[in-house]
Order: C-alpha cells, then structure tokens, then sequence
C-alpha cells in the first residue's frame, strides 16, 4: 500500500510540476507579469483610437492601426502557440482570424485580449527547462528564452506605431503603463 501511495505521488508531481515550474522559474514568472501590463495597455491603447480611425496609416506603406493590431495578435499566437508550443503556424496568407476585413473594433478587441489570454495559459504550462532549446527563427538560430523576448520587442514595435498613429491624429495616448 505505502508502494502504491509512493507511486501515485511521484505521478501527480510529474502531471503537475512542469506548470509549477513554469510559474516558479524567475524568467518566466517576470515575463508574465510583463506579458500581462503589455496586453493591458495595448487594449487601452485600442480602445482610445476612436473606430473612424483604425483605419488610418501614416504613409501608403504602412499598415493600418488596425493591421498593426491584428499583425501583434497573429505574432503572439505565432511566437507562444507555434514557437514555443509546437503548435503549426497559422499560414498568413490564409487566416482569417487576424485579418482585419468586416471586423469591428469591439471584435478585433475581443481577438486580441482572446490571443493574449491563450499565449499567457500557455507559458504558464511552460517547461522552464525548454528555455535553452534552439530553433529556426528566419534563418538565425535562437532559444526560446530569446523567443520570449523577441515577442515583447516585436509587441513594443508595433504598439510604437499605434501610438504614433494616434498623435498623428489629434490624440492623447494613454498614460505608459510601467513594466511592460
């Protein structure tokens, strides 16, 4: 019986522990806090863009503030979701759901904060013992600790833009939102 009992703790532990892990790990842990205010003012940075605008890009080049919005969605899905979970890749050419076409801007919210909430489940489950594997990332060999700080760097990148974009039309962005 005490063999038993034994076993059915060492399989409990092995079923659960990677996601403790994940949430214990320094780097992971900080880069959720961090994931989550990023998400948070993203969302209020597209809630101030008033929907007449989104719209508007700054020259025939640039995407629009929503493209820029829905690219940051379809890069956390692909960065958390493929990257780092295995997952196939969504084919740009094809995915509808970070398309902005007949999409109103209630719903692209929805999309967004949906995508933020799959990645961030995700990397809580996250084996911090997978952060030194490497893979192909255009061509460079990178780990994916350096995926997880290419997702905020490609994040911060965009959301720049939006910002931007919002000046460019008259208005104020919301206030910086520390650690993010």
């Amino acid at each position: 019986m005490k063999q038993l009992f034994v076993l059915t703790g060492f399989l409990f532990f092995g079923l659960f522990s990677s996601s403790i892990m994940a949430q214990e790990d320094p780097f992971i842990k900080d880069f959720l806090e961090r994931f989550e205010n990023s998400r948070k003012y993203l969302i209020l940075v597209a809630e101030t863009m008033p929907e007449d605008k989104y719209n508007f890009k700054a020259s025939q080049e640039s995407l629009t503030f929503a493209e820029n919005l829905l690219h940051i969605g379809y890069a956390v899905d692909w960065h958390s979701q493929s990257l780092l979970g295995g997952r196939e890749a969504r084919d740009w050419k094809t995915d509808t759901v970070f398309k902005t076409d007949k999409k109103s801007k209630k719903e692209m919210i929805v999309t967004i904060n949906d995508t933020f909430e799959s990645a961030i489940q995700l990397l809580k489950e996250f084996d911090p013992k997978q952060l030194g594997d490497e893979l192909d990332y255009f061509g460079l060999n990178r780990t994916k600790r350096q995926i997880f700080l290419l997702l905020a760097d490609h994040i911060t990148h965009h959301r720049g833009q939006m910002l931007v974009y919002m000046r460019l039309n008259g208005l104020v962005p919301p206030r910086y939102v520390l650690f993010q």
